[in-house]
């Protein structure tokens, strides 16, 4: 009896071990399934993504040179004749400064000469329409009246070689000598018609030259800016050497014109210096007719 009643207590004890052991095992091997959900992180664990202007917010990195001087920016937006110019050498500034006076100088004699050259060529061919019938150098002037002009000059000059050379029988002697104030008064109305052109001349011959100079000291400049910077990036390079191109581009932009503009008042005055010769020729004609008829009347007087 006391054999059975320890065999029973050792079953009793024995048994519940060996009922939790088939259940165990299903716990052991559902165990990292349940821990699974433990590793995933949390949707509020999560980082969270920067703001839209935060997210494309960068840093700009700015060209230096080896001072540490920010270069110029070199924006398309501001690659302007205006900007470069600003942003140019002092020298190449004062180039296009000195080119773009020269310029104004140009048009300026451009106005003036066309207005002064269609005055007096329009007046002489009317002095000589009112001479053309007359008969004497003294009817001459009267058709004239007090007109200031070359043609009245002439006439003027001509009366009075006549009459400072009274008593002269020697008519060559007297045509001469009007002749020569003649040349005179053409040769100094030629200086005074062609007044502004030299400058036009030396403004197209020289403003390429100095334009290239300028051109010349802006690459040199550009040159140093890219060595300082120690980069061969085109957004460095083109700026500097769009700013010494300028000053070439100014340089043609003065002669151009001022080339055109010389040889279109040279073809001008060639013409306006004609209508001086013809007006020698009429003032010359008037005079050999004044000596002409003074002879008569003094062989009219001694046949008397």
């Amino acid at each position: 009896m006391t054999l059975g009643v320890m065999s029973a207590l050792v079953l009793l004890l024995v048994s519940p071990t060996s009922a939790q052991q088939p259940s165990a095992a299903p716990a052991a091997q559902q165990a990292p399934v349940l821990s699974q959900p433990a590793t995933v992180p949390a949707p509020s664990a999560a980082v969270p993504s920067a703001p839209g202007p935060a997210a494309s917010d960068t840093t700009a990195v700015v060209p230096a040179d080896a001072g540490g001087k920010p270069l110029k920016s070199t924006g398309l937006h501001e690659l302007s004749p205006w900007s470069m110019f600003l942003s140019a050498d002092i020298l190449v500034k004062a180039v296009m400064i000195g080119l773009a006076l020269a310029s104004l100088a140009t048009w300026t004699i451009f106005i003036a000469k066309t207005i002064e050259l269609s005055v007096i060529r329009r007046r002489l061919r009317a002095a000589l329409g009112k001479i053309g019938d007359a008969r004497s150098l003294a009817e001459a002037q009267f058709a004239l009246g007090a007109k200031d002009s070359v043609l009245s000059s002439l006439l003027s000059a001509a009366m009075r070689e006549a009459r400072l050379s009274a008593g002269i029988s020697s008519d060559a002697g007297i045509k001469e000598r009007a002749a020569s104030s003649f040349a005179e008064i053409v040769r100094a109305e030629a200086r005074r018609i062609r007044l502004g052109m030299g400058l036009l001349a030396s403004i197209g011959a020289t403003s390429p030259f100095v334009g290239l100079f300028g051109t010349v000291w802006g690459i040199m400049n550009s040159f140093i800016g890219i060595s300082k910077s120690q980069t061969t990036n085109l957004a460095v390079v083109a700026p500097g050497i769009a700013e010494a191109l300028l000053a070439t581009a100014f340089g043609l932009a003065a002669a151009i014109p001022a080339v055109i503009i010389y040889n279109h008042f040279t073809r001008v005055t060639k013409g306006y210096l004609e209508l001086v010769g013809r007006s020698t020729g009429a003032a010359a004609r008037l005079l050999s007719r004044d000596l002409d008829r003074t002879h008569v009347s003094a062989h009219s007087r001694a046949a008397e």
